[in-house]
Order: C-alpha cells, then structure tokens, then sequence
C-alpha cells in the first residue's frame, strides 16, 4: 500500500534539510536528505581523483551503494556524514549533480526509498521528478542574505569562519546553476505550497508544515512505517 509523501523542495540555504528532519520525528516519518546523496557522490568522485567535467567519470556509481539512513549517509556501509560537508565538495556538487546519468541513479534510489513509506523527502526536484505524486509538496525559500547568515552560522560549528559577502555570492551562483540545468532543475511545483522563512523561525516553519500535513485526509489513513 502506498505511504503518505511529503516533498520538500527549495534552494541552497532555505531550511530544507533541518526542517523535514523535525517535521519527520514529531509525525513519525521516514526522512530522506536527497541532496546529502548527491554530495556523497561528489566527495567519492573527488576521493577517486575522477574527472569532474566528464560524465562517464561516474560509472563507479554502478559499484557503489549510497544509502541514507536515520539521518546519515553512507557509501557502501562507510558512514561519510561529515566528510560531504567539506567546501570543496559544496563548490562542486552542482556539477556534479548536473550530469544525467548521475541524476537518473540517484533518483531511481530515492524513488525506491520512498516506496510503501510514510516520507519527508527533501531536496530540488522532490515535488516534480522524485514524488511527481507526492500527497503534499512544499517549496521553501528565503532571501539571499538570510540563507547566507544561516550558512555562515552552519560552518561556524564546524569550525569553519568564512565572509557573509562571499557566502552571498556562492549561494546565489549555487542556484543559478540549480534552476538553469538541463536535467531536473529547481523549479516549484505548480501544486506546491511556497513558504517564505526569511523572517520564521526553523519552529515556526516546522508547525505550518505540519498543520498542512494534519489536513491531509490520507495522513490520518496511513499505514505505521516499519523498519524505522
């Protein structure tokens, strides 16, 4: 039986991720980080010394398993969470994500993910290549300068100081990329929910999501995940 879905979509820097992982343990959902897969492939690409500008640099995703699980990443069982957060692996993940041969694996491994599970999925073209039929889509966005503040603030744990300025910049050559690409780019749904977080708390935007989610007639209906 199908599973209820949520799709998440949004650029760099607007919530996704932190937000669906909260919408996800308070319903009790299966949350998939999509855009986690695609760094993975990106660090293992550059790990192996491949040609980021060749496409078929990537038929190694034919050898590999990249799975996500309870909020972790892992290639072929080797947790690389931390490893995908790296600044070189953020300035080449666009390209890398770019190729459609490496956008057809993933999507096929996130399609399946979803399969008879209640999921929040997030990433950018959840609501209309991944989940098409998602029972609830959400497009989340917020300006410029407010998803760099909250970049800065990410990097800063990690131990990593960099410029507002030049985190304004590189977010907004990051969704340039991500809307202009030929294959999947980041473009709302027509029948998705656009919410605005510049000025909303992650709490806030996480308790209009799941009042979106309790309307849903389907969400009361649904099956319990199991293997959670």
């Amino acid at each position: 039986m199908p599973g209820f879905k949520v799709a998440i979509d949004g650029p760099a820097g607007s919530g996704k991720s932190t937000i669906s992982k909260r919408v996800a343990e308070q319903l009790n959902l299966t949350h998939i980080d999509t855009g986690a897969m695609y760094r993975a492939i990106t660090y293992y690409a550059l790990q192996q010394g491949s040609d980021l500008d060749d496409e078929s640099s990537y038929q190694f995703m034919e050898r590999i398993k990249v799975r996500y699980d309870k909020d972790r990443i892992y290639i072929d069982n080797i947790d690389v969470t931390d490893q995908i957060r790296t600044d070189l692996v953020t300035r080449n993940v666009s390209k890398v994500s770019s190729f459609p041969y490496v956008r057809k694996i993933l999507v096929h491994i996130q399609k399946e993910a979803a399969k008879g599970v209640d999921v929040i999925m997030d990433g950018r073209d959840i609501g209309t290549v991944v989940m098409p039929d998602a029972d609830l889509k959400i497009f989340l966005t917020a300006a410029v300068k407010e998803r760099a503040k909250r970049r800065q603030k990410e990097k800063e744990v990690l131990g990593i100081q960099q410029d507002i300025q030049a985190l304004e910049t590189e977010i907004i050559e990051r969704d340039r990329k991500d809307s202009t690409r030929k294959e999947s780019p980041l473009i709302c749904a027509d029948d998705a929910i656009v919410i605005d977080t510049t000025h909303y708390s992650v709490e806030d935007t996480t308790n209009r999501i799941i009042e979106e989610i309790l309307k849903k007639e389907k969400y009361h209906g649904r099956t319990t995940n199991e293997g959670r």
